[in-house]
């Protein structure tokens, strides 16, 4: 009798299907291949994919058509670099043991508060890729609202700080700053770094990519220099100049964080408690010893009322008192966008106007900063109490500020200029009468559907401020896109929205000056 090759058939051929999965490790497996009848795979199924000897967990996918042949696995592509597989390479497909952390969601979805070692295992297994969207979403929304006592809120930030790598620094004192969100244009963190780092602070600055937002630091300040370091030249440029303003995917920072955003961004789900451990332990992975929080408060902005704001100040203040963090809180205007960008490179034109002191500078932007960075200063010691704004204007007036940020570019890389969108189209106000209310999450939005921030030239600038006075044809914003296309699509969506800018509390918008190159 023929022997029959177990082995052989226990194997498939890797083929790179060039799918773009985000994070998401996918194999994909015909419906009538062997192994997937076998093992009785079905889709979905959370399996384990080695190639020599990388592994690593995946969600199955079935295929029906042709698109595989029989003894072929596809693999998205990135897991196609996770395994540093070649086309017909060996893969080995096994079913992946249930997780011993769905104990802990589960016990969390029916109420129950865990405790550190249980936010341990479950953060662990996120990091590890055990879970799976599904159970991650489960998890998320057992965590959601107001489900998370603040002893759970320091846990999880504790657990999801040890699960990466965590920066120390020579220095004792580090400085960071940060902003809760949903302000558009609040681009200040590089004008911050700039005067912090001028006056002779330590702030190696890690920030995000936009997540639901038309522009993130990450996105803006890589306008200007690059923002891919990893750990030895965010280490060579901080200590060449104090400060840095990098991306922190790349220094794999509180990774656990990074996942859990992924599979929160479609779900719209608002937890304080993952805010709150989302951002301090990043702040802490990167060595930050004292920490400054911008809290926008307004209608439109992520929080949206001094309720939410005292609630979310606690936890915060909680939180950081137990990672013995330096924490403070402030509130700050939230009611409309800061700045007049909003869009990687427009904003990053905002930036470069304050720090060369232009005449046409956005105003709010310039004072934020330096109220921003006052704050940093007096905490981390560097200005008196109560003179640390006078110190970050004379810093910023001086010129000390720009010169210290071109440098910060240069260690980074290189600096460069943002470049401009090839189309345009603007808003004007049909009657006369005052801006009464801008609306953040619409102008976000319609910045977001003219390719902000996938294409870093796109997005609007904003030419009023509330209570402004404007008569009728008067400039209200401009949509900025590169392709006619995408400028119509954010046009339509604008033209389909009431109370995007309010005039006298009716909404006053009409479209006139068409295209121009």
């Amino acid at each position: 009798m023929r022997k029959v090759d177990l082995a052989s058939r226990s194997t498939l051929q890797a083929r790179r299907m060039g799918i773009d999965t985000y994070r998401e490790n996918v194999v994909y497996m015909h419906a009538e291949c062997e192994v997937c009848r076998s093992e009785g795979f079905e889709s979905q199924a959370r399996v384990f994919v080695s190639c020599g000897s990388a592994g690593i967990p995946a969600t199955l996918n079935v295929i029906t058509s042709d698109l595989l042949r029989q003894g072929e696995a596809g693999l998205s592509d990135v897991a196609w670099i996770a395994l540093n597989a070649s086309d017909g390479d060996e893969l080995k497909v096994e079913h992946l043991p249930p997780p011993i952390s769905m104990s802990h969601v589960r016990a969390k979805v029916y109420g129950r508060q865990l405790d550190l070692a249980e936010y341990k295992a479950i953060v662990n297994d996120v990091v590890a890729g055990r879970l799976s969207n599904i159970e991650i979403a489960a998890f998320l929304t057992a965590c959601a609202v107001d489900r998370l006592s603040p002893n759970e809120v320091a846990s999880l930030t504790e657990a999801m700080l040890g699960a990466g790598e965590r920066l120390t620094w020579p220095s004792e004192v580090i400085a960071d700053k940060h902003c809760i969100g949903g302000l558009p244009g609040n681009r200040t963190t590089p004008i911050v770094v700039a005067i912090v780092a001028a006056c002779g602070g330590v702030i190696p600055k890690t920030s995000s990519r936009a997540i639901t937002s038309p522009a993130g630091t990450a996105d803006v300040m890589e306008t200007l220099a690059p923002v891919n370091l990893n750990l030895d030249a965010m280490r060579r440029v901080v200590h060449a100049e104090g400060g840095c303003i990098a991306w922190g995917g790349s220094v794999a920072l509180s990774p656990a964080d990074d996942v859990l955003i992924r599979v929160e961004r479609p779900l719209d789900l608002d937890s304080e408690g993952q805010l709150v451990a989302s951002v301090l332990s990043k702040k802490a992975a990167a060595g930050a010893t004292h920490v400054v929080i911008d809290m926008p408060v307004g209608p439109t902005a992520k929080v949206r009322t001094r309720e939410a704001a005292a609630s979310l100040r606690s936890l915060l203040e909680a939180s950081a008192a137990r990672m013995g963090l330096q924490l403070q809180v402030i509130e700050t205007d939230g009611r409309a966008p800061v700045g007049r960008g909003i869009g990687p490179a427009l904003e990053a034109r905002d930036v470069l106007a304050v720090l060369h002191q232009r005449p046409d500078a956005p105003l709010d932007l310039r004072e934020r900063a330096i109220s921003l960075a006052g704050a940093v200063l007096e905490l981390t010691g560097i200005a008196a109490e109560g003179a640390g704004s006078a110190v970050a204007r004379q810093t910023l007036e001086s010129g000390r500020a720009l010169l210290k940020f071109e440098r910060i570019c240069e260690a980074q890389g290189g600096m460069r200029q943002p470049g401009l969108a090839a189309h345009t189209r603007t808003f004007v106000a049909q009657d006369h009468g005052l801006i009464t209310t801008i609306d953040n999450r619409k102008l976000a939005r319609a910045a977001k559907l003219a390719g902000a921030p996938r294409d870093a030239t796109a997005g609007i600038t904003l030419d009023v401020r509330l209570c402004d006075a404007v008569e009728p044809a008067q400039p209200l914003f401009t949509l900025h896109a590169n392709s006619p296309g995408e400028l119509a699509y954010a046009a339509e969506y604008v033209e389909s929205q009431s109370g995007i800018v309010a005039i006298n509390e009716r909404v006053q918008i009409d479209e006139t000056k068409g295209e121009s190159p």
